[in-house]
């Protein structure tokens, strides 16, 4: 049943239990998240405060656009919809960064529609360290982000509940559509250490999982720079503009793959009470189940704890691997 309201600090309710429990996975090395030495200094400022929160921040001081910015991370948020703008890893100097040490833009927008329906009320900000999570709520809908400033590792999230119950559509476009000679132009890939391994039953933790396909993000800066969307309760959308045949390992029938995944644009169906995450580094290239179906008082516990097999991706990554069109 969908919650009316996110409730005010102090009270409880599953809008703000959920997000609690959320905020709580990510800081504690949820679901594939990051080495707290990524980590290390890290915590935004977002509407003017930082530091340990707790707090409502009344609707008529909620700019229509409002910046979230850390050491690591910054973007901006769109407050009526909660879509988010200009993803940046900002190459701070940390042990586990993956940019090169330069500001690598990752995705323009993930945006999600919400069909006429709007954030309204006041944005509720909880923070602690380098974790946060901010919630918003209007007629028919409540929107919850999850993030961590860290330079690697499970480092966001965003959740929609309606009141319909119904799906929404989310739009991820990855930076630098319009600058394809710039090797900081970020893309997707079909990951060819996943595909050449496609049917392996690999260890993890106290069974087995068995390989399959996996499509990364990454760039022609970083040879360390990788990531991948995270989703639950949520299914991508094919899409027959961007028709890529992937060849798969030898012997292996048939010989060919379609995939139909644009190089720069990935679209989702999620559930209310689904969500969409990302990661990067390691996480996003670990052999591991996907994330459990839920969408009601969910808690942490699809955690890896370094027991799954990390197959990494190549760089550069082969002209043949790489998604296209880029924009259909």
């Amino acid at each position: 049943m969908f919650n009316k309201s996110l409730k005010s600090p102090g009270r409880t309710g599953r809008s703000t239990a959920a997000a609690l429990l959320l905020l709580g996975a990510l800081a504690t090395g949820g679901a594939q998240a990051a080495s707290s030495a990524g980590c290390e200094g890290g915590g935004f400022t977002v509407l003017g405060r930082s530091g340990t929160q707790n707090t409502a921040v009344p609707a008529a001081q909620v700019t229509p656009t409002f910046e979230v910015v850390g050491k690591y991370v910054t973007f901006q948020v769109d407050a009526a919809t909660f879509g988010i703008r200009n993803y940046t890893l900002t190459g701070a100097a940390n042990a586990l960064d993956i940019t090169g040490g330069r500001s690598t833009p990752v995705f323009a927008s993930k945006l999600p529609e919400h069909r006429g329906l709007t954030l309204t009320g006041d944005v509720f900000l909880e923070q602690k360290d380098d974790a946060l999570s901010i919630g918003r709520e209007g007629p028919g809908l409540v929107m919850k982000l999850q993030a961590k400033d860290c330079a690697n590792g499970g480092v966001f999230q965003m959740e929609v509940e309606r009141a319909d119950e119904t799906t929404t559509l989310f739009t991820h476009t990855l930076a630098g559509i319009d600058s394809l000679r710039d090797p900081l132009t970020a893309f997707y890939s079909d990951n060819r250490n996943f595909r050449n391994r496609e049917g392996d039953v690999l260890p993890y933790k106290d069974t087995t999982v068995t390989v399959s396909p996996r499509i990364n993000f990454g760039n022609d800066f970083s040879a360390k720079f990788v990531g991948r969307d995270s989703p639950q309760v949520a299914t991508r959308v094919n899409n027959s503009a961007c028709t890529n045949i992937i060849q798969r390992r030898a012997g292996a029938s048939p010989s060919t793959a379609t995939v139909l995944h644009c190089g720069g644009i990935s679209k989702w169906l999620v559930a209310s009470g689904g969500r969409m995450g990302m990661v990067f580094g390691e996480d996003a290239t670990e052999v591991a189940p996907p994330a459990t179906t839920c969408v009601q008082n969910c808690q942490a516990q699809n955690r890896v704890r370094g027991r799954a097999v990390v197959l990494g991706f190549p760089f550069p990554v082969a002209a043949a691997d790489r998604l296209k069109p880029r924009n259909p």
